[in-house]
């Protein structure tokens, strides 16, 4: 069994101010631009909303806007097509039944087109400070190498993660793990060597035995 305290209390050590990297200026940029970074990297999304924002600065104005146009801007996020028509039919839903203000429940955000848990969850930690794990490729990755969960699906994952640490830090440590599993803890050649979590770390001890045994 992980030592969850002591891989908690490191983490917090190790990224004391943990951000989203995506830039946004309030909810209706937050959540387009992780609507937009389902499998692409967030500085290609923040190139690609500087570009999106400056045609469309709000929600109403996405709303109105011309799929084709819409297309053509965010190409290079890759599913281009599928993500501008979720994007415009969020934006309108946001309009329609939301009086334009991008809604603060769970359950109201996922009712809107493109948004699934993993997306509702970033937007209700990061703009409205709600207390709220998402789960994406590198928390669904990092917290099972450490033994934070011990889970094969991304929802046994959050379930896990929710009930092993406190409410509290949720928010905190979702950053905190996107960034591990971005520079440290990556899915290909991860630099273990450079991690302080390793001697807790379940990966690194099944696979790096004679090591452990050294160190």
């Amino acid at each position: 069994m992980a030592n969850i305290k002591e891989i908690v209390a490191q983490i917090k050590m190790d990224y004391p101010n943990p951000d989203c990297e995506l830039v946004f200026k309030n909810s209706y940029e937050l959540i387009v631009a992780v609507i937009l970074s389902a499998q692409c990297t967030d500085k290609r999304v923040n190139l690609v909303t500087k570009e999106l924002f400056k045609a469309y600065p709000t929600v109403q104005d996405l709303a109105n806007a011309d799929i084709l146009a819409v297309e053509e801007i965010i190409k290079p996020c890759g599913f281009f097509r599928n993500k501008a028509k979720n994007i415009i039919a969020m934006a309108r839903d946001v309009v329609l039944k939301h009086n334009g203000e991008i809604p603060s429940k769970k359950d109201d955000l996922k009712s809107l087109a493109g948004v699934g848990e993993k997306t509702a969850n970033v937007v209700l930690a990061t703009a409205f400070g709600v207390p709220a794990i998402a789960v994406d490729t590198h928390v669904f990755r990092v917290s099972n190498r450490l033994g934070l969960a011990n889970a094969r699906t991304v929802e046994k994952t959050q379930e896990q993660l929710e009930k092993n640490l406190n409410k509290s830090d949720w928010a905190r440590m979702h950053f905190s793990l996107v960034l591990h599993g971005r520079y440290v803890c990556k899915a290909i050649n991860p630099k273990c060597e450079d991690c302080h979590l390793s001697k807790n770390c379940k990966f690194y001890l099944q696979n790096h035995k004679n090591d452990a045994k050294n160190a």
